[in-house]
């Protein structure tokens, strides 16, 4: 089982619009609303891939009980995706996605989230160490709410080490540094992300800067360039065939869902990164927020380029 972690969930809404105009109304020609979160659309993906998932984190108010019953009302498949959200008081957030389909670009507003009491953390952190002892793995994924400390990342990092579960953060800002300070067995920043941690805009040396800070493994997200990888084992960089436009809500945490599914399935760094970057793809070309186009990514999993770099001197 793989468990997915979203501290922060939200409903994505999409909106379609022909054209987005500054400063004009705006016809909505399509609408669609899904349960989001980056460990939701993780685990979506994980569970789309064969391997059954768990997604814990918080939910409450209106928009909490409509996230959970678009859960429940997810299409069977060949795996599970259970839902093991902790409720709390305050009402869950929503993020708005508007896509141009002239362009095939996306604008998207994300709320705040709720705010988290000290009760409510302790009652989480008592399932969520109730879980790890089914996981194997753990995706730490996205925002902190109001009222979670920075380091709260870092604190459900040493209980997933205790355990042996090998453990994901996918986060960014203060929250990161704290928690790569913790030794996660990977982080996934992408490039802004990665900059601000170690002050490079160098890929090769931000990344390899990242991982002396504590982090096992780092795989740093290029955008269209693909990812770029720091192992223990070596070194990559994972590109797509060609670039594409779309919608790319969820790209990342389809990357992560790749990563992750390859690492229980115990594949090589390289097929890891080919099947995260042929994931983030197929999610760009996907018509919907956290999608993955399934016939796109089985074309583009073999096409993905591999490129091994030199050990740092």
């Amino acid at each position: 089982m793989i468990l997915t972690v979203t501290l922060n969930t939200a409903l994505d809404l999409t909106y379609g619009v022909a054209a987005l105009v500054p400063h004009s109304s705006h016809r909505v020609t399509d609408l669609s609303e899904r349960p989001g979160g980056k460990g939701i659309n993780v685990a979506r993906v994980v569970t789309a891939l064969g391997h059954d998932s768990v997604v814990t984190g918080f939910a409450g108010g209106a928009t909490g009980s409509v996230l959970r019953e678009l859960l429940a009302a997810l299409p069977p498949g060949t795996a599970t995706l259970t839902d093991a959200l902790v409720p709390v008081a305050g009402d869950t957030r929503r993020t708005l996605a508007v896509a141009d389909r002239a362009t095939g670009d996306t604008t998207q507003f994300n709320e705040p989230g709720p705010h988290i009491t000290a009760a409510e953390w302790t009652a989480f952190l008592r399932s969520y160490e109730e879980l790890l002892t089914g996981a194997d793995a753990v995706a730490l994924c996205g925002s902190l709410p109001p009222g979670i400390h920075v380091g709260a990342y870092a604190e459900l990092i040493r209980p997933a080490r205790a355990a042996g579960v090998p453990v994901l953060l996918d986060t960014s800002g203060e929250p990161l540094r704290r928690g790569i300070a913790a030794r996660p067995d990977l982080i996934k920043p992408n490039a802004d992300e990665l900059a601000q941690l170690t002050g490079s805009r160098d890929p090769l040396r931000a990344t390899r800067d990242a991982r002396r800070r504590g982090a096992h493994a780092v795989i740093a997200s290029l955008g269209p360039d693909g990812m770029l990888a720091v192992t223990p084992d070596g070194s990559w960089q994972a590109s797509p065939p060609a670039p594409v436009k779309g919608n790319p809500t969820g790209a990342g945490d389809s990357a992560v869902a790749g990563l992750l599914s390859g690492l229980v399935e115990g594949l090589s760094w390289p097929d890891r990164l080919r099947r995260a970057v042929a994931l983030s793809t197929a999610t760009v070309l996907a018509p919907t927020a956290g999608d993955f186009d399934r016939a796109a990514y089985e074309e583009l999993l073999p096409r993905v380029a591999i490129e091994e770099h030199a050990p740092a001197a």
